[in-house]
């Protein structure tokens, strides 16, 4: 046997979006790339603003001696201070490059932060639905999760987070806007998150961080604010990337920000440093960190993924689908009209439609669609969506 016991079943279960991956291949093969209506993976297919090519361009055509070699571990202090005074500008906290760690996407940040404060076998608390592979970053760092449900708009239950928050409670993982569904937490939210988390922390004598997946935080709509989490909880870790916001997810280039107000600040980044080398990472790309240095405000047009959300959710609830309109990222997780989400999205591939069940994101019963796909992919899924809401009884 090749691979473990242990890893193969980690496959079996956690493998839904790489499997409709593999479906759309073949059914591309099958009946033509343009027949096929690809809404599972969230790959952005907008391009990087024109600011990141023009700086992109300026470093490749104007090379500089030893702009590829190695760097500090935590990454470049010139791309280090650039993300703290944006920082400091946006949160109104006085951070520094000392509370900085570039790394290679959020992902990498995740298990950089999961590595540095776990002890085996603490519970680290995630919130159905969740992002799947967060399952197999707390298990790289040995410790365990504990899912909680959220209510009927996705939002946390502080009530039930409360109850469930133990002595083996290390972190509890946020992601806001979310992935699948588009959710966003709001002030009320994160405060009450903060205040539970610092009470629990007197009750059981430890410290319990909050750590914040940010990557989606530019993508908001309709005005809604995306707070951010320092201001509610001293031990706070922020995750997040560019892969979203600048478009560039195969470029694996983010950064961890760890909240100044912690007393043991210099302890946690010492430590994250030194995990971001022995977890195999050593640093964040060298090219990137120099190109995004100077793009700290610039995005995608957030207006286009506004626009692709109301061309796909005003159809679908015309058509008879349930959902809680996204606030943020570029997701949408209806309720699938038949208890098995499985058995739907197969249906829905009977007409070339690609999604993925809601039972990959820990959250049965739904299913997620990406619309940051190109718009002949969304208007040619509709027919598809119509006639299995059709089959049945939607409309």
């Amino acid at each position: 046997m090749a691979i473990s016991r242990k890893l193969q079943q980690q496959m079996a279960e956690g493998g839904w979006i790489r499997k409709m991956f593999e479906e759309g291949i073949a059914l591309k093969k099958k009946f033509g790339e343009s027949n096929v209506f690809d809404l599972s993976l969230g790959n952005p297919v907008m391009e990087p603003p024109e600011e990141f090519h023009q700086e992109l361009s300026r470093w490749v055509n104007n090379p500089r001696a030893g702009m590829h070699r190695y760097m500090p571990n935590a990454g470049y202090p010139e791309t280090r201070a650039a993300v703290a005074k944006h920082l400091s500008s946006v949160t109104k906290i006085p951070f520094t490059q000392n509370e900085i760690v570039m790394t290679c996407g959020a992902a990498g940040g995740i298990n950089v932060a999961l590595k540095t404060i776990v002890e085996a076998g603490d519970e680290i608390i995630i919130l159905a639905p969740y992002f799947v592979e967060y399952i197999y970053y707390i298990d790289n760092a040995q410790a365990l999760p504990r899912i909680i449900p959220t209510d009927n708009q996705f939002a946390p239950d502080l009530k039930i987070l409360e109850e469930n928050v133990t002595s083996k409670t290390r972190a509890v993982l946020v992601n806001s806007p979310n992935n699948p569904t588009g959710a966003v937490y709001g002030h009320h939210i994160l405060k009450g998150i903060g205040e539970l988390l610092s009470r629990k922390e007197v009750e059981y004598g430890r410290e319990i961080f909050l750590i914040s997946d940010e990557v989606y935080r530019r993508l908001v709509y309709d005005g809604v604010e995306c707070p951010y989490v320092f201001q509610y909880h001293p031990r706070t870790i922020v995750t997040t990337s560019y892969s979203k916001d600048l478009a560039l997810p195969g470029e694996r280039i983010g950064y961890i920000a760890v909240n100044p107000l912690y007393e043991g600040r210099d302890e946690l980044i010492n430590g994250l440093v030194f995990c971001n080398r022995v977890l195999g990472f050593v640093n964040a790309p060298a090219l990137m960190q120099h190109a995004v240095r100077s793009l700290q405000d610039a995005s995608v047009d957030i207006y286009e993924y506004a626009r692709k959300r109301g061309l796909l959710y005003n159809s679908l609830v015309e058509m008879g689908y349930s959902m809680v309109k996204p606030m943020g990222a570029f997701y949408m997780f209806p309720r699938s009209p038949i208890a098995d989400d499985a058995d739907f999205v197969k249906e829905l591939q009977k007409y070339n439609v690609l999604v993925v069940p809601g039972k990959g994101f820990g959250a049965p019963g739904y299913f997620r669609i990406s619309y940051c796909v190109e718009d002949r992919v969304i208007s040619g899924s509709l027919p598809g969506f119509r006639s299995a809401a059709k089959e049945f009884g939607l409309c």
